[in-house]
């Protein structure tokens, strides 16, 4: 399941503004892509939902996210789609290089809940002063570990991985895919 479907684009932009904003309004791409895998996977195994709904990938320095990455992408002009997010770049962030995200507005809070901010604070403030090998190692846990390179980590290894049971995880994925079929 690679769960595109449930990725929540507005949620997903004003996380990542919020992380901007939190680090001083700059961050760089491979720590907000961290924060976010942290975050989601807490999230989903707290409260059964994450909270971008994006799909992970295992790179070699850590999980990355799909939908995100894929925006990041057009945003600074690696895309076909670069043109199609003119608006972002225009009123969200930009890219100062090829790896620093700059904000160009305060994160609209009313798309992310206080569980949302939370989560993605306790993430922040393990991540914010951790160099770039350390940020790696950090995400390189059992589910990173257990996917092969390019593939989509699992729902079932994130969450083994937040030490769920067998149980909650089914019933995880049972919500997940009821999910995807209604949209």
């Amino acid at each position: 399941m690679k769960q595109t479907k449930l990725f929540k684009q507005d949620v997903a932009i004003q996380a990542v503004l919020y992380i901007l904003k939190r680090m001083g309004g700059s961050c760089d791409i491979h720590r907000c892509h961290k924060i976010l895998y942290f975050a989601d996977n807490e999230h989903l195994s707290k409260y059964g939902r994450s909270i971008t709904g994006d799909a992970y990938v295992r790179m070699d320095f850590g999980p990355v996210p799909t939908c995100i990455y894929d925006l990041f992408k057009a945003v600074r002009g690696d895309s076909y789609f670069a043109s199609q997010v003119d608006d972002v770049r225009r009123n969200c962030f930009y890219f100062v290089n090829n790896k620093d995200i700059t904000a160009v507005a305060s994160p609209d809070m009313s798309h992310l809940s206080e569980s949302d901010v939370e989560i993605l604070d306790k993430y922040i403030d393990q991540l914010k002063d951790k160099d770039f090998n350390e940020v790696s190692e950090a995400s390189h846990g059992y589910a990173w570990s257990n996917t092969a390179q390019n593939g989509v980590i699992s729902v079932r290894d994130r969450l083994t991985e937040m030490g769920d049971s067998d149980d909650y995880i089914k019933y995880i994925e049972d919500q997940m895919t009821a999910e995807e079929a209604v949209m």
